[in-house]
Order: structure tokens, then C-alpha cells, then sequence
């Protein structure tokens, strides 16, 4: 467990956590990609469904989750795992698969705090980088990621999230 200051902690997620890290990434989706995603789509997003999906992830998925908690409530969490990508080398290169924050904790160094953390985690697994990946429309998250040290390595794909959207992979060597 790890502790910034007095009010936030950083521990890996467990079952209780799946109603709170449901609504903290349906809710950063709906305010993070407004005008990016289609509003029908980001509608349509269902809390019980993502809690579900938590819950099982925190049980048996193949990735780590982490919250971040002030003042003992979920108010973000990091994702981890072997990277899913064909062309890299899964046993050296790990992959961020998400950081979210609830809307309204952004801009107070708690990504940063997440981001560092996780990547202190992959180091300690043996990882020399680390890669995520990024709408390319997103220009807030492309800034705080380049910020961070990640920077496009020239991998793109499109994901359909109600339209097709550019995605972008970031690589950091860690």
C-alpha cells in the first residue's frame, strides 16, 4: 500500500470496490470524451454492467487494478497488465490500460501519482516500459501522458466506441 500524504492511499482493488470504480469510469468517460465519442454512446453506458465487469475483473481478470482513495473514498484507480499488442515483446513491455479519475479530483496530481506508482509496480516485475494507448482526439490526456515522458512510438489502431476513433500507443521506458 502505498501513502502520498495523510488523506490518499493507493492499494490494489478488491470486489467492494467494483460500485465505486464503475462510477468513476462511466462518469470520467462522460466528461472525458464529450465531443469525441458520441453522446449516444456515452449514454448508453450502464453502471451495473461496468460494476459487473469489476467485479469479475478484481476476482480472475489478467490485469491489476489499483484505487486511489481520499479520505477513504474511490475516487480513481490504474489499470495494469502484460501489454495485449502482437508486435511487442509482452515479457519486457507492460501496458497501462487505463487511468481514470472522477471528474471532479482532475488537475491535483492524483494521474501523476497513479502513473508513477503503477510504473514503479512494472519496474518491480521486471518491466523496462511501459505503453498506453490514447484517442487521438483527446488532446488533454496526449498532453498529460506526453508531460509524464510518453511519447507516440507509431503504433495507431481505430477502436469503435459508437464511431471509429484513431487511437494512438504511447511508450515510456521505464
Amino acid at each position: 500500500m502505498a501513502r502520498e500524504r495523510d488523506d490518499v492511499v493507493i492499494r490494489p482493488a478488491t470486489a467492494a470496490d467494483a460500485a465505486p470504480l464503475a462510477r468513476v469510469h462511466i462518469d470520467a468517460w462522460r466528461v472525458a470524451y464529450r465531443g469525441l465519442v458520441p453522446d449516444e454512446r456515452l449514454e448508453t453506458l450502464d453502471y451495473r454492467r461496468r460494476e459487473a465487469m469489476f467485479l469479475r475483473s478484481t476476482r480472475d481478470g489478467p490485469e491489476e487494478t489499483y484505487v486511489v482513495l481520499e479520505a477513504g473514498t474511490v475516487v480513481g484507480f490504474l489499470t495494469l497488465g502484460r501489454c495485449r499488442d502482437e508486435d511487442v515483446d509482452a515479457e519486457f513491455v507492460s501496458e497501462i490500460w487505463g487511468v481514470y479519475l472522477a471528474p471532479g479530483r482532475w488537475r491535483r496530481g492524483l494521474g501523476t501519482r497513479l502513473c508513477r506508482y503503477g510504473e514503479s509496480l512494472l519496474r518491480a516485475h521486471g518491466c523496462r516500459s511501459a505503453v498506453l494507448w490514447v484517442f487521438a482526439g483527446n488532446a488533454n490526456a496526449r498532453r498529460f501522458y506526453e508531460a509524464m515522458g510518453y511519447a507516440p512510438d507509431g503504433a495507431s489502431k481505430i477502436l469503435e466506441v459508437g464511431k471509429p476513433l484513431e487511437a494512438i500507443r504511447y511508450r515510456r521506458d521505464l
